[in-house]
């Protein structure tokens, strides 16, 4: 699947807005790492859900193996860690049909990177722990 700008920066900003840390693991890495993923709790084909900041989680590499590797076990440590209520709603909102196209992408590509800026703002006045983004789905 391929990467465009608007995947590129929501992955940023969901590793960022964590300050860089695995949401499992509690693992700090450096902004510049590839250690820390940005983990799709459904796929990223779901288009409707793809850019979903409920349907990520910054994981390290090795949590990230666990999460896809592990299915019942990381789905009920997800419903934990999120709500059952916020799984049912990633999971009807992902059956749903959606169309997006290149100018949409674009438009998805500012809006998290700009998000990205007001995340970065923060950390530079000091700010720690999660920051808030506005998603765009």
């Amino acid at each position: 699947m391929k990467i465009n700008p608007a995947d590129s920066y929501f992955s940023k900003c969901v590793r960022a807005s964590n300050g860089y840390i695995c949401a499992r693991c509690d693992g700090e890495y450096d902004k510049s790492s590839s250690g820390l993923h940005c983990s799709h709790n459904f796929s990223r084909r779901h288009r409707t859900i793809r850019w979903c900041k409920e349907n990520a989680l910054p994981l390290c590499y090795s949590c990230h193996q666990w999460f896809g590797g592990n299915p019942a076990d990381s789905g009920l440590w997800l419903t934990d860690l999120i709500g059952e209520g916020v799984v049912d709603i990633l999971r009807e909102k992902k059956n749903q049909k959606l169309k997006i196209s290149k100018a949409e992408e674009k438009a998805i590509a500012k809006h998290y990177r700009d998000e990205l800026k007001f995340i970065q703002e923060k950390r530079n006045n000091g700010e720690t722990g999660y920051i808030d983004f506005v998603s765009y789905q």
